[in-house]
């Protein structure tokens, strides 16, 4: 006999289990630092499935979306630092939907030794139930602000979002993997 509890209890465990598998692996590869190319074909399978499971396509109007977010994986190099002094402790981003505000934040280590406090804060265009356009606003390094220039312009399509995890694709073709961090 059919039973629907039993299917939607199957549907929980399963989410639970490639959400848990998908931060697992991410932190085990230092959010992408260290992969190897079999990692990140199981990263985007753990990615890919976790988004079909998703039973809400609007995640604009999700009521967890608007939090503090800790980044644990991407596939962007200039993210994580690749090249560039590393990064220390969290990346974190605030995502404000109510006021349709973003705001990434960073500790880099220069020459070994300074630990310096970097941040991008962004305006929040919604373009469909799930994408925002992401025009960035004011970069900081330290006590320094930098005005962006009109053509500092993204997209971020949030594919899945729930009480503990976040997925992201960016318009250059990167993915994120974020965990809640605070809620707002």
């Amino acid at each position: 006999s059919f039973n629907i509890n039993s299917l939607f209890q199957n549907k929980q465990l399963l989410k639970k289990q490639i959400k848990q598998d998908l931060l697992d692996l991410s932190r085990k590869i230092k959010r992408g630092l260290i992969e190897t190319s079999n990692d990140k074909q199981q990263i985007k399978s753990l990615f890919e499935q976790l988004e079909k499971l998703n039973d809400n396509k609007a995640t604009l109007q999700s009521p967890y979306l608007s939090a503090i977010w800790n980044l644990e994986y991407t596939t962007s190099d200039s993210i994580l630092g690749r090249g560039g002094p590393p990064k220390v402790g969290n990346i974190l981003q605030l995502i404000d939907v109510k006021n349709l505000k973003a705001e990434n934040s960073e500790i880099v280590k220069y020459f070994n030794i300074f630990e310096v406090p970097r941040k991008v804060t962004a305006n929040l265009t919604p373009l469909s139930p799930s994408k925002v356009k992401v025009q960035f606003q004011v970069f900081s390094v330290g006590p320094i602000n930098i005005k962006s220039p009109p053509t500092a312009i993204g997209e971020l399509d949030v594919t899945y979002v729930d009480e503990d995890i976040r997925l992201s694709r960016g318009d250059k073709g990167n993915i994120f993997v974020l965990s809640r961090f605070k809620d707002l």
